[in-house]
């Protein structure tokens, strides 16, 4: 007969815990996404861009007790939610990750949405329910799709439906400079695109690297992703002619103009889509999916180019491959702030990886956060 086992509880937190968070965990196409539910506090401000300069001057040693070691990673993401600006949003959210606050994000646009109608916060009676997001970029239209026979079952069991996929209509993008030239250490002299799709993005393809679109390779790109963003954000702070032709400049609000992260793109695993991605931005770190913001700024670029036309839809892997797909269209173009815009939508689908309620022992200085140079 087996001897029992001592029963561990998981409600009964140090005494000495100075802050509990109860959040649900996502993934969007293999990139994670980490939603705070409860315990984080009241963030002072009238708007949302107010309330991400809070966040960042009173409340940042929560964002690093959530991203950083040991609850979370270098590459770790998530999301606060917030009372929404606009109307036409149900919610408001700052997204965060390893270096501080993004202003856009569309796997977690794909990922709260998911949430919000999974977890019963949002009821979808329809196979279309569609969701208002409040990013500091601007209005998000989002819709959470789920299948008739999903909702059937669903009211049948007492239980809330499944998503099947999310697509959203992300805020105007546009190609902010074309085939600029700039001197990278190390890898000499590339010429990139510029794009807007909510943040701003260095686009290159990989053939100017020599680099294959493996995952394999994967480390290689990142590095090389990493040398690009840092070159490009050197210019911007040195000011001159280079950064002026990188056209890092939002028309409307100035905590929006700064190069976010560099796009590497090169053949698709599957030769049925467009092309694969890896993307890597805020300090260092590498989507596993396609990236929404990402996608948005490309379908921009491919669209100025005549690349892609209005309404053609194209599917972009990440560096996963053929599994880790986001389809993307530019649905209509707009004069937006006296310059030529797109609207992209963007779709594809997250999954509820867990749930977790993590404390701050005050004895604890290492649970504070930390991450390990790489």
């Amino acid at each position: 007969m087996s001897r029992s086992i001592p029963r561990l509880r998981i409600d009964a937190p140090p005494a000495a815990a100075s802050a509990a968070i109860e959040v649900l965990d996502y993934h969007t196409a293999g990139e994670p996404f980490r939603i705070v539910v409860s315990g984080y506090p009241e963030l002072a401000g009238n708007t949302i861009l107010e309330r991400r300069r809070s966040a960042l001057q009173q409340h940042d040693h929560l964002r690093k007790m959530l991203m950083w070691e040991p609850r979370g990673h270098a590459d770790m993401y998530g999301g606060i939610l917030v009372p929404p600006d606009h109307d036409e949003a149900q919610v408001g959210v700052l997204f965060m990750h390893n270096e501080g606050y993004s202003t856009m994000c569309g796997h977690g646009t794909i990922a709260l949405a998911t949430a919000l109608v999974e977890s019963g916060a949002i009821e979808a009676t329809r196979t279309a329910t569609p969701i208002g997001i409040d990013a500091p970029c601007g209005l998000v239209r989002a819709v959470a799709h789920v299948k008739e026979s999903e909702i059937a079952a669903a009211h049948e069991s007492g239980r809330t439906p499944r998503v099947h996929e999310v697509s959203f209509e992300n805020v105007p993008s546009f190609a902010a400079a074309l085939d600029v030239a700039i001197d990278v250490p190390g890898y000499g002299s590339l010429t990139v695109d510029v794009g807007y799709g909510g943040a701003f993005y260095a686009l290159i393809d990989a053939s100017q690297l020599g680099i294959e679109m493996h995952a394999e390779n994967a480390a290689a790109l990142a590095a090389a992703g990493r040398a690009i963003t840092d070159a490009g954000r050197a210019a911007l702070r040195a000011g001159g002619a280079l950064a002026t032709a990188l056209g890092v400049s939002h028309p409307e609000e100035a905590d929006l103009s700064f190069l976010y992260g560099t796009i590497i793109s090169g053949p698709p695993e599957d030769p049925s889509h467009h092309s694969r991605n890896l993307c890597l931005f805020a300090e260092g770190e590498v989507d596993r999916s396609p990236t929404g913001s990402g996608v948005s700024a490309r379908l921009a670029v491919l669209h100025a180019r005549g690349e892609v036309q209005t309404s053609q839809e194209i599917a972009i892997e990440s560096i996963l491959g053929r599994e880790s797909v986001f389809h993307g269209r530019v649905a209509r173009t707009e004069l937006w702030a006296g310059r030529n815009a797109v609207i992209p939508e963007v779709r594809g689908s997250a999954h509820m990886t867990g749930s977790a309620r993590f404390v701050l022992d005050d004895n604890d200085p290492i649970g504070r956060g930390f991450l390990v140079a790489r």
